[in-house]
């Protein structure tokens, strides 16, 4: 019980210093600086490295890690598991201020596939990257985050619409216009203005900055909570996909003994993941050839691996049960849940489902399975386009949710727990225990 406590306690602390994939990706640097891990980057020459533990970052946003136990060059499997840093939400338009009515607001654009009514009436603040010139003209980027409540969506009145319970909807356009502030009686701050001020409270050194561009994020301001009469359930924003995001770190991080391990966390994944730092660029590929620079022992290296695509699953809703195949309802706090699709949506197939079913039993965690109902459309995730760009056996599992892409989504307490638990195991394994058999021609 206390593991777990303490598990939770982490947990929370992490989601809570990740208002963005950037915030995410920073919090897991300092995660795996804390367990040993040393900073490698792309655009240095790294030679041949001793065994030990690395990391390095691309966009800022999007990370991977790495244990070595001997020489990439022997050809040793590699335990390989993948999740994403972002999730769906609001990003602040490049010349974001309107007035109207005596009111600031913001101007956001629609990020990925959010639900959109939870996030009427809930206090956002506002973090992301910025790039600032400093005095003497050096251009620098820094994580920026208010962390306190900047801005609201107010929700139109019943009185003025009589069927917003029953007909609502949502015009992205016009109706996603955060209040910002009130107008000065002089003309309203530039936005770059406001950021300015905000980068020098913390970052001191920046206070004279020129802030050149930005990206950032609106989110829930209110920190991730332990609700339920006996504490079972979750809440928060971004369980989707930061708790998968933590169990790796966890895992590569706490396994006894260390093997060759190696995790990717993409930015990109709730757009498609087409870009520099997402599953579709060649963050992954990159690694592996500087790893394994010799074509014959990386294909040696990817053919004996496994790779553990961690991403969210859909739990049994009870007031919506027929939204689910019969069959397959995955619980809160009954364990990951492995997922598979015949279209491929996901790329387990068997023998990788049977691979993490014997994690999960040797780590004493239970485990689920989940298909999509025939008449709904499957969702995807990292798992089948990092198998296809590789070639790598891969699994795709994760925590069963509610709520997923809501502003606030709800999981079990224990599941996290169960989770990073079939993890640590995975990375623990032997060479043997890992591969995939082959079935006899």
């Amino acid at each position: 019980m206390q593991q777990h406590s303490q598990y939770l306690d982490e947990l929370f602390a992490f989601i809570n210093a990740s208002p963005t994939a950037f915030h995410a990706a920073a919090a897991g640097a300092a995660l795996l600086r804390d367990h040993g891990f040393q900073r490698l980057h792309e655009a240095d020459a790294w030679g041949d490295l001793d065994p030990g533990a690395y990391f390095v970052v691309r966009n800022d946003a999007s990370l991977i890690a790495f244990t070595l136990a001997d020489s990439p060059r022997s050809g040793q499997p590699l335990r390989m598991a993948g999740a994403h840093t972002d999730s769906p939400g609001l990003k602040v338009k490049p010349n974001p201020l309107q007035v109207r009515q005596g009111c600031v607001q913001l101007g956001v654009e629609v990020y990925g596939g959010p639900l959109l009514a939870p996030w009427f009436d809930r206090d956002l603040s506002i973090a992301g990257r910025v790039s600032w010139r400093t005095g003497q003209g050096a251009l620098q980027c820094s994580l920026i985050d208010f962390k306190r409540p900047v801005a609201v969506i107010p929700s139109l009145a019943i009185h003025l619409d009589r069927e917003a319970n029953s007909k609502r909807s949502i015009d992205k356009q016009i109706d996603l216009v955060p209040l910002l502030m009130q107008t000065p009686e002089s003309s309203p701050p530039d936005f770059k203005t406001i950021l300015q001020r905000q980068l020098g409270l913390q970052h001191p050194a920046a206070a004279d900055a020129e802030i050149l561009d930005f990206d950032l994020f609106l989110y829930d301001a209110q920190p991730l909570a332990q609700v339920g009469l006996n504490g079972e359930f979750i809440t928060g924003a971004r369980l989707d996909n930061l708790l998968s995001c933590h169990a790796l770190l966890q895992g590569l991080a706490s396994a006894k003994p260390r093997r060759n391990g190696l995790i990717v966390l993409n930015d990109h994944e709730e757009v498609g993941s087409v870009s520099t730092a997402g599953a579709l660029g060649t963050f992954l590929n990159d690694m592996l050839q500087r790893l394994f620079p010799e074509p014959g022992v990386r294909q040696q290296v990817i053919a004996g691996s496994l790779f553990v695509s961690v991403d969210n699953a859909h739990a049994v809703h009870p007031n919506f049960v027929g939204k689910h195949d019969p069959e397959h309802l995955p619980q809160l706090n009954q364990g990951p849940v492995i997922k598979m699709n015949a279209n491929q949506r996901y790329a387990t197939n068997a023998l990788t489902a049977s691979l993490f079913r014997q994690f999960c039993q040797k780590a004493g965690s239970p485990c689920q399975q989940f298909v999509m109902r025939n008449d709904l459309a499957c969702g995807s995730t990292i798992g089948p386009l990092t198998a296809a760009g590789i070639g790598v056996p891969t699994v795709d599992v994760g925590v069963p949710q509610l709520a997923m892409h809501s502003i606030r989504e709800t999981a079990g307490s224990a599941d996290g727990w169960h989770l990073l638990r079939a993890l640590t195991t995975f990375f623990s394994e032997t060479d043997e225990a890992i591969r995939c058999p082959q079935a006899a021609l």
